[in-house]
């Protein structure tokens, strides 16, 4: 194996994609109160310290479900299954990352440092370890785990938590079932080979639907509710709204028309607002 080739197995095992996703949020957070340009140290400091944590917490995740990545055809060519990494590095890589980045958060801000570690045992810890592999109601942890990183931005360029981070927090809660119960829908063979609990397996699909449908809603109301709050206005709050009809419109239509291309086009659509979101509040100072 070559170094390129090792670096990209590394950089896998964090799940880039998820991982740029929540390290933006954390960043959106701050910049709903100051501007990222201005307080520029501070805010690669919030890109470094989540990316770390976020990134290491993630590795101990595949670390802890490398069996069932194993079972799962849309997983078995992980690094840790497929054997391109062993376990005592991927172990050490986990740690250093964790270690460092909450590390780092705490001296920054002790509160930042709190709801950095906060979100690793939620996520690490409680959904993936506890609860993961014994009812699908683990996903609430794990939504909760993916708001602490803009609920920590936000705390740390106010020097507390109000209702507002709180509330952009719920936003990305309620985003989570979108992602998680979607792809539950479409491979929910193979997380029934692994023997994972999910929302469609327990409660069928028609329910899930509907689950991801007012949980999608719910979240464009929260983000706009956010937006005004922040102090959006002109086209920046002209275009959020309609954004949001639009996600909104997609959520009710996949409940009535029940087709999995919709309901993966819903969880698509609903990433790629998301990102629009944070990228408009990091920018909004």
């Amino acid at each position: 194996m070559t170094y390129w080739q090792r670096f990209k197995s590394y950089l896998a095992l964090t799940k880039p994609k998820q991982t740029f996703l929540l390290v933006v949020t954390g960043a959106a957070g701050f910049g709903s109160v100051k501007c990222p340009i201005e307080y520029w140290g501070m805010s690669w400091a919030i890109l470094g310290t989540l990316f770390l944590a976020v990134g290491g917490c993630t590795v101990f995740n595949m670390i802890y479900d490398r069996d069932i990545d194993q079972i799962m055809p849309r997983t078995s060519n992980r690094p840790l299954p497929a054997g391109d990494i062993s376990l005592p590095n991927a172990l050490l890589f986990a740690s250093v990352l964790t270690a460092t980045g909450v590390g780092w958060a705490f001296t920054i801000y002790p509160l930042y440092g709190w709801i950095i570690l906060a979100g690793v045992f939620l996520d690490a810890i409680v959904y993936t370890v506890l609860l993961k592999r014994t009812t699908p109601f683990s996903i609430i942890y794990g939504g909760l785990s993916g708001g602490m990183p803009i609920l920590a931005g936000r705390s740390l360029a106010l020097g507390q938590i109000d209702l507002l981070g709180i509330l952009l927090a719920l936003a990305i809660v309620l985003w989570i079932p979108t992602h998680i119960m979607t792809f539950s829908i479409k491979y929910s063979d193979e997380y029934a080979r692994a023997k994972i609990p999910t929302f469609p397996s327990t409660y069928g699909v028609d329910i899930t639907r509907k689950i991801i449908s007012w949980s999608t809603i719910f979240a464009s109301l929260a983000m706009v509710t956010a937006g005004l709050l922040i102090g959006l206005e002109g086209y920046c709050l002209f275009f959020l709204i309609l954004f949001s009809l639009v996600l909104s419109s997609m959520a009710v239509l996949s409940v009535v028309i029940h087709s999995l291309r919709l309901n993966y086009g819903l969880f698509k659509v609903a990433s790629v607002y998301m990102l629009g979101c944070m990228l408009l509040f990091i920018f909004v100072q």
